[in-house]
């Protein structure tokens, strides 16, 4: 059991990430790099939370981006638009996260999720959550 509730963890976060690959591109816009993460990853206390992202470049503006995106709140509840340099993700506190690509040049944004709970009725027995 120690092992399968990280890796079916990891699952949940990577399920995130595919969520988010599968919504289709506005106009003038590219994926260029994705990430998923299980664990405690922003804020204190206990709990598993789950993370996916993708690195796009795109012509459009972040508001045009995030009114987009706003489109699939139902999908995705907590999906948000920020713009991203360099590859280091900020949103995520208590882990070093970074995307392989780097975006160093206007245009590249970060489009994320968080899901604070699964359905997995063991997920809290990660210790990475602790």
């Amino acid at each position: 059991m120690r092992l399968s509730v990280p890796l079916i963890n990891n699952l949940i976060a990577f399920d995130v990430k595919r969520k988010l690959i599968a919504l289709s591109l506005p106009e003038s816009t590219q994926i260029i790099d994705s990430i998923s993460c299980a664990g405690k990853l922003v804020g204190n206390g206990n709990g598993m939370q789950f993370f996916g992202a993708m690195l796009i470049k795109s012509e459009l503006s972040q508001d045009q981006l995030m009114n987009y995106y706003q489109t699939y709140q139902d999908t995705i509840p907590s999906i948000s638009v920020d713009r991203q340099l360099g590859n280091k993700i900020e949103s995520i506190i208590n882990r070093e996260l970074a995307f392989s690509q780097t975006g160093n040049v206007s245009g590249y944004y970060i489009v994320s999720a968080f899901l604070d709970e699964s359905d997995y009725f063991l997920s809290d027995y990660d210790l990475r959550g602790h």
